[in-house]
């Protein structure tokens, strides 16, 4: 039984490890279609390293751990981490493939588009083992993982499970983002074969009714109440969050959030973002603004409103990664120099 608690993790300068596949981004520019491209522009992105980078921009310490080829392409990624203050002593390097995954943005009624080039990827050849956690936790306050990872591989979801294991046993608090990606899950095992043990020694989920059933097969006639039954088959779970979107157009979004800890429902104010730049990563910005917020902020409404702001503000920048300062997600959450120019 893990034997910290958030409050004990406020008392200490936290570390967030984070684990996960990262890919190449080749994003058409501007708007331009894929049949129109006669370049890309070229980016670093993973679910769960975006959470670290988005950390650290917020000023905590913050340490990725993956597999990388090794060959150019992987160093490119260890600097991209690296250039934002993101530690890499722990990343493992491999004779396979850097994943790739293409991106068109979508405008007004029409969707944005996303690729993917994946398959054989270096990380979806990890194996347990590879990583000494032990070493990886020594030091670290909290541990953060996503459903994409468990989906790649059995390797992979094998040391996501080792993972989670070791930071209980560190004493280190563990939040999962448990979305369920149907078209990953191609080795032969079903999600609700794997994610079950990942979820039970997990502290803090997002997930909306979708994911809970899809992952858990557990269900509710409401949010509250398929998360009070999935809290009673998970007791190690703490609170349950997700955001609620709107999409009016791919330019278009209304955005809140809400949250489960036990006993009430939680919600956040609202948004209505009217001129989307770039919505990939607004997930990941949202799970960092959590983090951030529960080891900080002195109650769950604080908390789920910085993390909303920054899931907002996120969708006003280019890439994948939400380019924010702590100041910059607070005064949007106070509704402050909201679209001024700040000189």
């Amino acid at each position: 039984m893990n034997t910290r608690t958030l409050e004990h993790s406020k008392s200490n300068t936290p570390q967030i490890i984070t684990l996960g596949e990262i890919m190449l981004r080749l994003s058409t520019p501007g708007y331009a279609r894929f049949t129109q491209a006669q370049h890309f522009e070229v980016q670093y992105g993973g679910s769960e390293a975006n959470v670290a980078v988005a950390l650290a921009n917020f000023g905590l310490s913050a340490a990725h751990v993956t597999r990388f080829p090794k060959h150019e392409l992987g160093v490119a990624a260890t600097q991209a981490l690296r250039k934002n203050n993101v530690e890499t002593k722990h990343i493992v390097y491999g004779d396979e493939r850097m994943g790739i995954y293409f991106v068109e943005n979508g405008a007004m009624q029409r969707s944005s588009k996303l690729i993917y080039d994946r398959f054989d990827s270096a990380f979806s050849h990890i194996k347990k083992g590879m990583i000494d956690w032990d070493e990886v936790f020594k030091n670290a306050s909290w541990f953060h993982w996503s459903g994409i990872t468990p989906a790649i591989s059995q390797g992979a979801a094998d040391v996501c499970l080792e993972a989670i294991e070791a930071a209980r046993k560190n004493n280190v608090l563990v939040s999962g983002d448990i979305n369920y990606r149907r078209n990953l899950w191609q080795y032969g095992k079903t999600v609700q074969e794997i994610m079950p043990a990942l979820i039970a020694s997990t502290d803090f989920v997002i997930a909306g009714t979708t994911d809970i059933e899809n992952c858990t097969g557990i269900t509710g006639d409401s949010f509250e109440e398929a998360c009070a039954n999935f809290m009673k088959q998970y007791p190690a779970v703490k609170k349950v969050t997700t955001t609620i979107r709107d999409s009016i157009s791919s330019s278009h979004n209304k955005i809140s959030a809400t949250l489960w800890d036990g006993k009430k429902l939680i919600n956040s104010q609202a948004y209505d973002l009217t001129h989307i730049v770039d919505r990939i990563g607004a997930g990941d910005a949202y799970m960092a603004g959590l983090i951030y917020g529960w080891l900080t902020k002195k109650d769950d409404q604080q908390t789920l409103e910085f993390a909303t702001a920054a899931t907002v503000w996120k969708h006003s920048v280019e890439g994948d990664v939400n380019i924010a300062t702590v100041a910059e997600i607070e005064a949007l959450a106070r509704g402050e120099n909201v679209g001024r120019l700040l000189r």
